[in-house]
């Protein structure tokens, strides 16, 4: 006899609900793993030299993303606050030229008068550097906000920046290695509100595997 096809379709049905029943709780947790992701906390991996010492190429970076407010998931609607950027923060965010993933050290925000020169950072008329000495330094280390902060002038300070007030709601950007950093002195002030969260640690690096090293 032929077959049923009220029969075949029933049978079909009940394999595509079987399906969608195995399948819904994978796809609900990959959702909130990325939502999470997106939202809360996720990772950065160091592609260059332009951070070093702090960061080397090929680390893993923790990157707390409720650190300036918490997003809604997959766009850039505000939930909630979070503290200010601050100086000395390292931030991630997008390049204003063409969108790439960067990481950079927060180093001026509104308000505040900077300038660069031979790679030194100078704010309110003063030079940042911890130590006063004049003679020049290979790696020197800078007072930036809260943190004292060591650099890499093995290959120079790159570009100076003359001396400019940053607008209301922009902020400043640097590579801590200021002779080998593509950074604010290239693409300009970056707006305070770009910046997706605060790297707070190394969690491995290569060589030594996993790590803590706080930033």
């Amino acid at each position: 006899m032929p077959a049923d096809p009220s029969a075949a379709a029933s049978l079909t049905v009940s394999r595509s609900r079987r399906l969608l029943a195995e399948w819904m709780p994978l796809v609900a947790t990959l959702l909130l793993l990325l939502a999470a992701r997106d939202t809360l906390a996720n990772h950065y991996q160091v592609p260059s030299g332009s951070m070093q010492p702090t960061l080397v190429p090929g680390d893993r970076v923790a990157v707390d993303m409720r650190a300036y407010g918490a997003r809604l998931p997959f766009t850039e609607i505000r939930l909630t606050e979070g503290t200010a950027p601050a100086p000395g923060d390292v931030v991630v965010f997008d390049s204003p030229l063409d969108g790439t993933r960067l990481i950079k050290r927060l180093v001026a925000v509104e308000g505040q008068t900077v300038a660069v020169r031979d790679g030194r950072l100078w704010v309110e008329g003063r030079r940042s550097d911890v130590d006063r000495d004049p003679a020049e330094a290979v790696q020197a280390v800078e007072r930036i906000g809260p943190r004292e902060v060591r650099l890499d002038l093995a290959d120079g300070g790159g570009p100076d920046l003359q001396t400019l007030r940053i607008p209301d709601g922009m902020a400043l950007v640097l590579g801590d290695h200021r002779g080998a950093s593509f950074d604010g002195r290239g693409f300009g002030l970056v707006p305070l509100d770009a910046f997706y969260g605060r790297a707070i640690a190394v969690y491995h690096r290569s060589g030594e595997g996993f790590v803590w090293k706080r930033l």
